[in-house]
């Protein structure tokens, strides 16, 4: 060691023998302070906040009781709103994962143009809410949108998809489905190229045909990416609301009306925060569900490598 290096090195010594001083415990906690106090200011903090105002009483008098929830399930519209939900993420949630599983499939084997391939399936992903509802909304204008104009040339009138209660959602959900398959085929892709071939190989060999494979070994290991694509889909199936602003806004008549929708609705155009509050706390407790039971139904069947 030269002398130069002593030098240096004892300065540096003295400078960090304070930090030598406090115990590795205080030290983690102190690293981790940064990010505590910014989930307690941005997640804990105002969950509490909206649970203590769920609680808040509909009189003058600010007493606490549930009188906030029993508005809340007596009130049509959100008897409409958490149905119409419900259905939009039974229908989404199971075709965008099929969906995006077929994709991640078909552009994994290897083929002329399989990049080009990949990047179209993955290009909605990347185009904003906003974006994709206003090139839905222009496909679907019942004069001279794309969609009308194919029916009309097969033989079919021109349909108000929007404008009816009966297509409206059936509409939303073909916008929701085409925005979110190209994500979940990407974690999908990365899932199969983390699978060893060595498997496939020894099936071959065996003998067994590419559905047995597929059924066998290829979907069993996608188990846990299913998990964890299913919880995501489900959470952005309640929380996706942006393309209602652009194209229904919640029309007609409340049947694409949507629980986050209703909150907005009530919370900022009603001026009902407690309210909007309570029903803000029903959907989080509905998000906690169905996560727990995805977790103890799917957790048991998952095969880690």
């Amino acid at each position: 060691m030269t002398i130069q290096d002593t030098e240096f090195r004892a300065p540096r010594q003295r400078l960090l023998s304070p930090l030598n001083r406090i115990p590795n415990s205080v030290f983690a906690w102190l690293i981790l302070l940064p990010a505590i106090l910014g989930l307690c200011a941005f997640s804990i903090v105002p969950m509490a906040t909206g649970i203590w105002r769920s609680l808040q009483g509909t009189g003058v008098d600010a007493q606490l009781s549930l009188a906030q929830y029993e508005v809340m399930f007596n009130d049509p519209i959100f008897r409409t709103a958490l149905a119409n939900n419900l259905l939009f993420s039974i229908v989404t949630v199971p075709v965008s994962l099929g969906l995006a599983m077929m994709m991640a499939v078909l552009v994994n084997r290897r083929f002329r143009g399989r990049a080009l391939v990949r990047l179209a399936f993955f290009t909605p992903a990347m185009l904003p809410v906003v974006g994709a509802a206003s090139i839905w909304l222009f496909m679907y204008q019942p004069d001279f949108g794309v969609i009308n104009m194919m029916l009309e040339k097969i033989g079919f009138a021109r349909q108000n998809l929007l404008g009816q209660p009966s297509t409206v959602l059936p509409s939303l959900m073909v916008v929701m489905i085409w925005k979110e398959a190209g994500f979940f085929m990407l974690l999908y892709l990365a899932a199969l190229q983390s699978i060893p071939g060595e498997l496939n190989e020894a099936a071959v060999l065996e003998g067994a045909s590419e559905w047995y494979r597929f059924r066998r070994i290829t979907f069993p290991l996608l188990m846990p990416t299913t998990l964890f694509a299913s919880i995501v889909a489900i959470a952005n199936s309640f929380k996706h609301v942006d393309f209602l602003f652009v194209m229904t806004n919640g029309g007609p008549a409340n049947a694409s009306n949507l629980l986050l929708y209703h909150i907005w609705d009530t919370a900022f155009i009603q001026f009902r925060p407690a309210y909007a509050a309570a029903v803000s706390t029903f959907l989080v407790s509905i998000l906690v569900f169905l996560a727990v039971v995805q977790i103890r139904a799917l957790d048991r069947r998952i095969h880690y490598r």
